[in-house]
C-alpha cells in the first residue's frame, strides 16, 4: 500500500475527529438536556441540599462548555478553510477532544453523584462518583495506552 502524503494524513484525521466530535456532541446535548429538566421535576428538586443544587449547579456549567468545547473547532475549521493551515486545525481539535473527554468524564461522574446523594445519601453518591472516575480513567486513559503499546 502507497504511503499517504501529509495533507491525505491531515485530512484523515480531520475526518476521524470529526466522526469523534459528532459522537461527543450527542452525549454532550442528551446530558445538557437532561440537566435542564431537573428543576421542573417539582417538588423533588426543591428539596435538595445546599450540596446537590451546587452540584446540579456547576453541572450544568460544565454541560454548557462541554458544547462549546466539543463545538469549537467545526468553528475553527469553518473560519481558517482555505488558509491552508489544515495542521494547525487537526492539531486544535485534538485539543478540543482530549478536553471534551475530560468534561464529558467529569459530567457523567457529576451526574452518578448527584442521582446517589438525592437517592441515597450524599455520601453513596460521592462515593459512587468517585468510582465512576476511576471507571472514566481506566477506560478514557490507561486502556488506550496500554493498547497503543508494542508487543514487541
Amino acid at each position: 500500500m502507497a504511503e499517504e502524503s501529509r495533507t491525505e494524513k491531515l485530512n484523515r484525521k480531520w475526518q476521524d475527529q470529526l466522526q469523534e466530535l459528532r459522537v461527543m456532541q450527542t452525549g454532550a446535548q442528551l446530558t445538557a438536556g437532561f440537566l435542564l429538566t431537573l428543576p421542573f421535576q417539582q417538588p423533588t428538586f426543591g428539596h435538595l441540599s445546599d450540596f446537590q443544587k451546587g452540584l446540579y449547579l456547576a453541572l450544568v456549567a460544565l454541560a454548557g462548555f462541554t458544547v462549546l468545547v466539543v463545538v469549537a473547532p467545526v468553528a475553527v475549521h469553518r473560519r481558517l478553510t482555505g488558509e491552508d493551515i489544515k495542521e494547525r486545525v487537526v492539531i486544535t481539535a485534538h485539543q478540543c477532544l482530549k478536553v471534551a473527554m475530560l468534561c464529558l468524564a467529569l459530567l457523567v461522574s457529576g451526574m452518578l453523584t448527584l442521582i446517589f446523594s438525592v437517592v441515597m445519601s450524599t455520601t453513596t453518591g460521592v462515593v459512587v462518583g468517585v468510582i465512576s472516575l476511576l471507571i472514566a480513567s481506566g477506560l478514557l486513559v490507561v486502556l488506550p495506552r496500554l493498547l497503543s503499546r508494542d508487543d514487541d
